[in-house]
């Protein structure tokens, strides 16, 4: 009787007598280890907990695949496992991996950013960018300071101020300040129309798209059921849902994991 071949815990890949990791996706197995009798998947696609990117929008061919079927998958522009041609990318710019078979997201200090869809609200912290059809914005604390006086004893004249707490600032080309909007009502509002914040002539607004506001102790982004969503740069690693959209440079990508 033949012995049975060994399978990957992990991944359900086939590991060969004599190999001590497994070949698709890393994890050690000891010599002599056996899988036992298991119901294998037709293929190495098919992976349970594995992890593939959908290219909605960019320079590829639309819904193309990208599987994540390794421990790290690299994306950069010309470089890694998921290279693209787009300007907007950096080099080394991200990178997908694996902790306890989940899938992370890791910026790797890129240029521009990589940029995750907002899930309903979020909470926003000092000097977040927030993407939003064809425009960036950045998410400023305020913080009122008391009249200043000089050594003289005069003091500076200057507006008054009124108890906001944040403004939301336009991000131009070339990194300039373009549109600022601070309200005395605790809440931002950014569409195509009617908003305190409007930009009528990009089509990949909503009317209403999605708003900043004040919750007392939190800064809170609320996406209102915008159609292209609104996506928030993200600052550390972050695991990745079934589902999620993310932006890399101008490549629109939808992330799918296999149950």
């Amino acid at each position: 009787m033949s012995q049975l071949p060994r399978v990957c815990s992990h991944c359900s890949a086939i590991v060969p007598d004599g190999h001590y990791y497994c070949g698709r996706c890393g994890s050690h197995h000891a010599e002599g280890e056996e899988g036992g009798i298991q119901v294998l998947f037709y293929g190495p696609m098919q992976a349970p907990g594995r992890a593939k990117l959908i290219l909605i929008c960019g320079e590829a061919i639309e819904g193309m695949s990208y599987h994540l079927n390794a421990t790290h998958h690299h994306a950069g522009r010309m470089s890694g496992v998921i290279p693209f041609e787009d300007p907007y990318i950096s080099e080394q710019h991200a990178d997908f991996y694996y902790v306890d078979n989940k899938i992370y997201l890791r910026d790797e200090g890129s240029v521009n950013g990589t940029f995750l869809r907002v899930r309903g609200s979020v909470p926003l912290q000092d000097y977040d960018i927030i993407r939003a059809g064809d425009h960036l914005f950045r998410f400023e604390r305020l913080y009122v300071e008391p009249p200043y006086v000089y050594d003289d004893g005069t003091t500076f004249y200057a507006s008054p101020t009124a108890d906001i707490r944040f403004r939301l600032i336009q991000i131009s080309e070339g990194g300039l300040q373009g549109k600022a909007y601070a309200s005395p009502h605790g809440e931002v509002a950014v569409g195509r129309e009617g908003c305190d914040l409007s930009f009528p002539d990009d089509v990949h607004l909503s009317v209403k798209h999605f708003s900043v506001s004040d919750a007392d102790d939190a800064i809170i982004l609320t996406d209102h059921n915008s159609k292209n969503g609104t996506f928030l740069r993200i600052r550390d690693s972050v695991q990745l849902q079934h589902g999620d959209y993310l932006f890399i440079g101008e490549q629109l990508m939808r992330v799918e994991i296999a149950v």
